[in-house]
């Protein structure tokens, strides 16, 4: 594990976007191709208007394919659906073809979703092991990360596959990567920020017997790959 902390989010969204540009570059040149997972929610907002903007040039972003570690269980028009949220400030300023980017179908049940998607993953990558090049993830308050919260089936989960989870405290459904799946790709990195993140993160990079029932992002550990945390200081001020 790799623990990378700044004094502002505005380094640690360069340096993140320098991260996420070199592994594509070396995926393009490897495979031509660089199957790249977002995280939600309004967190990455900012690293997405840098991507698009500031490193337009830097890749050949028609060979980039963009997928999603969750989705709330919204229609595609909701402010609350992390697809558009990707849209609006990555995808439209990249003029990224509809056939790249894998969305999550919420016009269907949630456990129809993730079948679906599973389907999709598998199609895409021709059967093979789904293993992407990089999967970016945000952590929550209460250490879940994707939609792998606390207390929930998702965290017992032990197939690398996409599930759909009722979360009882959002009362709602989320359609999930899970961690298995997660834990398959070559690289990871959490993108966090904030000092509400504080008692999560401390817990999460501190514990040595993990609980991961109460903290899920514990149980993000890549197999093969390599896991890089992205944090600012205020993130940090209850590491030892």
């Amino acid at each position: 594990m790799n623990l990378l902390i700044y004094k502002t989010l505005e380094e640690l969204n360069e340096d993140l976007a320098d991260y996420v540009i070199k592994i594509a570059e070396m995926s393009i040149e490897e495979n031509d191709r660089f199957n790249f997972v977002l995280t939600g929610g309004n967190s990455p907002k900012a690293l997405y208007q840098f991507l698009a903007k500031e490193c337009k040039d830097r890749i050949d972003w028609e060979k980039v394919y963009f997928f999603f570690g969750d989705e709330r269980n919204v229609p595609a028009t909701d402010e609350n659906y992390n697809g558009l949220m990707a849209k609006r400030n990555l995808f439209d300023e990249l003029g990224t073809a509809e056939d790249h980017i894998f969305y999550v179908d919420t016009t269907l049940a949630p456990e129809k979703a993730a079948i679906e998607y599973k389907k999709a993953l598998d199609k895409h990558f021709n059967g093979n092991d789904i293993v992407f090049d990089l999967i970016l993830l945000g952590m929550g308050d209460d250490a879940h990360t994707a939609s792998i919260f606390p207390h929930t089936t998702l965290v017992k989960d032990e197939e690398a596959t996409v599930a759909a989870v009722f979360v009882e405290k959002l009362n709602t459904y989320r359609i999930s990567l899970t961690a298995p799946l997660i834990n398959k790709a070559d690289n990871v990195a959490f993108l966090v920020f904030g000092e509400n993140k504080a008692e999560a993160l401390k817990h999460v990079i501190n514990d040595t017997e993990k609980n991961v029932d109460t903290y899920p992002s514990q149980l993000i550990n890549p197999y093969d790959g390599k896991l890089t945390w992205f944090v600012d200081e205020a993130a940090t001020k209850l590491l030892d």
